[in-house]
């Protein structure tokens, strides 16, 4: 009866438009004072604690990196590096396009700041080479997903503070996927290209790319600051988050020289205003994962499903249809705050490695921010090209089939993931 009311009153209120972060703090305090004896008077002082994480200061730091070099010239710098790459061959726009989101993904860590980015400047490019609407809409608003999953993401630190797991792994964790998934969108964009005639061009001379690789370089090379830096033991995660922003803004102010001081500021507000929305869901998703411990749920389900004899497999199914729904109606950070300390313990139980199902969880997220109701890809995307969100939902499905089967793929073949992880930090 209390998980019933609990779970109905949370999804009641968001059915009738509450905002998540409100619907999780505001459930939580109800099914306590209804089936509990808790004493809320410590509630607020469970929410200090855990936002009181080293970890988690990490968030608005990248947050403010990719704001800097989304707002410079940083995107357009490395838009134009894969063009040179990529351009030429058959849907060679689209598949730059797709690459220049897989770097900006790796420097921002944000979908919705990578779909801005690049979508801003290909949409129009694309349709100029004679592509279909749906070669523009489907690659940039897919494509943009990937920020969360290829590090630094923000997501990755959410469930690697909540399920208390390193960061620095589950960020080398998200690399292989996110490559593979990537190549598997431009495999199916360079296929549909030449379907369609569209032909080879020549490739841009070695002069040319050189002179966008010089472009560009400032910017790439915070990715190898990044991941460089923590396989180096150079510093944490967190302290690659310090790193990045000042690294940023130095390039852009002082190397690019395509922001001014006077706005900093407001680059700094916009940053503290997304940061503080997700530390306002994280907050809210704590008492809820504070009550769900308190009570023993994740025991009790975990008994439940050793009970029946759900074996690995079949948990894995049923882990992917439940996320794929959540992130349908959900933010990412609000689903991995609420699920992994229900679905965690389980996992752990049948031989799952949590860093192995943490990368399953992100790239549920993905999926989330590429599928209607919420999907706040798709907003972005329909804002940019002006185009329904009907239509951009349709025109994204072969991009978002082949995020699909790359979730399956790293799901049943958990090298994909813990490779480079065990490789580096074992």
């Amino acid at each position: 009866m209390m998980m019933l009311s609990l779970f109905g009153l949370l999804f009641g209120l968001m059915f009738i438009g509450v905002p998540v972060a409100v619907s999780l703090g505001a459930s939580t305090m109800i099914a306590t004072l209804l089936f509990t004896d808790m004493d809320l008077m410590g509630v607020p002082q469970k929410v200090f604690d855990g936002l009181d994480s080293y970890s988690l200061m990490a968030i608005p730091m990248f947050i403010l990196a990719g704001a800097l070099l989304s707002k410079g010239s940083a995107s357009n710098r490395i838009i134009e590096f894969a063009k040179s790459i990529v351009g030429h061959l058959p849907g060679g726009l689209p598949i730059a396009a797709i690459f220049a989101s897989m770097i900006f993904a790796a420097v921002s860590g944000s979908s919705p700041a990578t779909v801005v980015a690049v979508g801003s400047v290909m949409y129009g490019a694309i349709l100029a080479e004679g592509y279909p609407v749906k070669y523009a809409v489907g690659t940039i608003a897919t494509a943009g997903s990937l920020g969360i999953l290829i590090p630094p993401s923000i997501v990755f630190i959410v469930y690697g503070v909540t399920a208390e797991q390193s960061i620095g792994e589950l960020f080398m964790a998200g690399v292989m996927p996110g490559l593979m998934i990537g190549l598997m969108m431009m495999t199916v964009t360079y296929v549909g290209a030449v379907k369609l005639g569209f032909k080879r061009k020549t490739m841009a001379p070695f002069k040319e790319r050189m002179k966008k690789f010089k472009d560009a370089f400032w910017a790439l090379m915070l990715i190898v600051l990044i991941i460089g830096g923590i396989y180096g033991g150079l510093f944490t995660p967190t302290e690659a988050a310090a790193v990045a922003a000042f690294y940023a803004f130095f390039i852009s102010v002082f190397v690019y020289k395509d922001l001014k001081i006077k706005e900093i500021y407001h680059i700094v507000l916009e940053a503290a205003l997304t940061s503080s929305m997700i530390f306002f869901i994280i907050a809210n998703a704590m008492i809820f994962s504070h009550f769900l411990t308190d009570e023993s749920v994740p025991q009790h389900i975990t008994e439940l499903i050793v009970n029946v004899h759900v074996g690995p497999i079949m948990f894995l199914v049923i882990v992917n249809i439940l996320l794929f729904l959540m992130g349908q109606f959900m933010e990412p950070s609000s689903v991995v705050m609420i699920t992994v300390p229900l679905l965690l313990p389980i996992a752990m139980t049948l031989g799952i490695d949590p860093i192995h199902f943490g990368v399953i969880m992100v790239i549920n997220m993905e999926l989330g921010m590429i599928t209607p109701p919420v999907g706040l890809n798709l907003f972005v995307a329909a804002g940019i090209t002006g185009l329904s969100l009907k239509e951009v939902v349709v025109a994204s499905l072969p991009w978002s089939a082949t995020i699909v089967a790359g979730l399956l793929l790293v799901t049943y073949i958990p090298e994909i993931s813990l490779w480079l992880p065990h490789l580096m930090f074992k």
